[in-house]
């Protein structure tokens, strides 16, 4: 009667397990989705901006959320054939992509937040640097657009403030055809604009440039850690779930030998 009933409750808890093994996976390809979507956003809407940056860190987090979110795609579908045929070597290799993966996000995680620690930093010693030197030169289109994007979208003008374009390789050369600063600075963009530096024509926001940024980053580097360490403690969880399920399984497997 004791065997009887432990062989009904390993029965229920192989049951369960499996159930719980699908509605992990059905969350694991949504969390892969999330992890996916905010990687793809970061490089393709905000690629501008990466120009601008000293360090590769900041691409480098969105590029390993990209791969972790792709091999989510496929892993989630191992995991359902898995989980139907309850084989162990596919469960096996599940277990080991579902690993594989948390250590991935984990990674892109820690050096989002690791960045952000040290964004304000390097901004400051880089940022008014790579505008007044690269802005508007031959082979610099890349940093020349970010900056144009940068001023217009927040509303902005320098570094820190329109005078940091005073003593720039553009405004001190012929091509600026005597503008002040580029015309991205003004309000209303036009043609030659650029030669008034009065508020009404030019922004003069408080911190420059290099504020707006920076709380700009600092947003995205927090969506890109809490995302990549969110779904990956989501994948330790599947791990156990699936190490669990391999233990019923072999345990099964043992019984159905040992009664033969």
């Amino acid at each position: 009667m004791t065997a009887v009933y432990k062989e009904d409750q390993e029965d229920w808890l192989t049951v369960c397990l499996k159930y719980l093994l699908f509605v992990f996976n059905f969350l694991f390809w949504m969390g892969g989705a999330a992890v996916l979507g905010v990687g793809i956003w970061t490089v393709v809407e905000k690629s501008d901006y990466l120009s601008l940056l000293a360090s590769s860190t900041f691409a480098v987090s969105a590029y390993i959320l990209i791969l972790a979110g792709s091999l989510v795609v496929v892993t989630g579908f191992l995991g359902c054939c898995a989980v139907i045929r309850e084989q162990r070597s596919c469960l096996s290799t599940y277990f080991f992509f579902l690993l594989l993966i948390f250590l991935i996000e984990l990674v892109a995680g820690v050096l989002a937040y690791v960045y952000y620690q040290r964004l304000s930093e390097e901004l400051k010693q880089h940022l008014n640097q790579t505008m007044t030197e690269n802005y508007a030169q031959p082979g610099k289109e890349m940093i020349t657009s970010a900056v144009d994007r940068l001023q217009q979208d927040f509303k902005c003008c320098g570094s820190n403030n329109y005078e940091d374009w005073l003593q720039s390789v553009y405004v001190l050369s012929t091509q600026a055809e005597n503008r002040v600063v580029p015309d991205s600075c003004c309000k209303t963009v036009t043609l030659l604009c650029g030669r008034r530096n009065h508020p009404s024509n030019i922004y003069k926001v408080e911190g420059g440039c290099i504020t707006k940024l920076e709380q700009f980053l600092a947003d995205h580097l927090l969506i890109i850690g809490a995302v990549g360490i969110g779904v990956a403690c989501l994948q330790l969880a599947g791990a156990l779930l699936t190490a669990c399920f391999i233990y019923l399984l072999y345990k099964e497997e043992e019984e159905d030998f040992g009664a033969l």
